[in-house]
């Protein structure tokens, strides 16, 4: 893999995915405007096609809220153990994706906005070669990596840990740090979803230590894969009105030189309202100016989708 820069998206991306990066809804979209403000692109949103709202809404939403971009993620899971609950909730991305990408593309001339046509993925380690395969053949603009699923648990706040000890609690969050870990060190994705999830479990709130954000923060510093400045427990969603990072997580970036996106994480149309002003107001305190889309898809600097050939448009139908 070619050495990427310091701190940021590589300026020569792996060929076998992001050789073609900025080009999938490609023909007519304009260029991004320049980066006037700190918010214009949102990397981080979801539709109907995972636990999302329908893509017209979400689009109207997107670009009522002042930005200029927005990449849908939707979540992605190539994990058998959870086959039947990816069922259960129409968790089928792997098999829809191309259908998205058709309707992303119907959409794009009914907007201002551009569009961006990614995923979310579910990391676990034991299946990386898998996720490569899929990541290779879908060709996604960027790839965006997530850890949900750990030793048979979820890391979401519905999950229980009331017979779980302090010392088992501990365990599963250091065996979160080393998926996380692995995900960067894996260079499979471009950006790190919120680094710190279990901050967002009461009963794992608090147990994230030095030590882990350290690790985090130095194979981030070392890998061209960037970290977000997640929106998506900000507010009344979250457990504890929190960004991801945490601040002491974001800190440890910002001591090793660790340079971020961003990404409001809207699931229905009402959060890009309420979740962009909140991310202007952070990056106004913190002073942070956001990895621009241009070194997420290409790394060229122009910030304009590139017209080629598109790679394998993938299954369609779910089954």
């Amino acid at each position: 893999m070619p050495v990427p820069e310091p701190n940021g998206f590589g300026s020569d991306p792996p060929e076998d995915r992001r050789a073609s990066a900025g080009s999938r809804l490609r023909d007519g979209l304009r260029p991004l405007r320049s980066l006037r403000s700190r918010v214009t692109v949102d990397v981080h949103a979801h539709t109907s096609y995972s636990d999302g709202s329908g893509i017209p809404l979400m689009v109207d939403a997107a670009e009522a809220a002042g930005i200029d971009a927005v990449g849908f993620a939707d979540h992605c899971s190539l994990s058998q153990a959870w086959r039947d609950e990816r069922l259960l909730w129409n968790r089928n991305f792997d098999r829809t994706y191309a259908r998205r990408r058709e309707a992303l593309s119907a959409v794009a001339d009914r907007t201002d906005l551009t569009l961006y046509d990614a995923v979310e993925m579910d990391y676990e380690p034991e299946l990386e070669g898998r996720i490569r395969d899929f990541l290779d053949e879908a060709g996604f603009d960027y790839a965006v990596g997530s850890v949900h699923y750990v030793a048979g648990k979820q890391v979401f706040p519905f999950e229980s840990f009331a017979d779980a000890s302090e010392a088992e609690r501990r365990a599963f969050v250091d065996d979160y740090y080393d998926a996380v870990v692995s995900l960067v060190e894996s260079e499979l994705f471009d950006v790190l979803a919120h680094a710190d999830l279990v901050e967002n479990h009461p009963a794992l709130h608090g147990l994230t230590t030095a030590a882990h954000r350290e690790r985090v923060a130095a194979a981030c510093a070392d890998s061209p894969t960037v970290p977000e400045i997640n929106a998506g427990r900000a507010g009344d969603r979250g457990e504890f009105d929190l960004f991801h990072p945490t601040r002491p997580f974001f800190e440890a970036f910002r001591d090793r030189g660790v340079r971020f996106v961003v990404g409001t994480d809207s699931h229905d149309p009402e959060d890009f309202a309420d979740r962009v002003p909140r991310l202007e107001r952070y990056l106004d305190e913190t002073g942070v100016e956001p990895i621009g889309t241009e070194e997420l898809l290409s790394g060229s600097g122009d910030g304009s989708p590139v017209a080629t050939e598109r790679g394998p448009s993938g299954p369609s139908e779910a089954s």
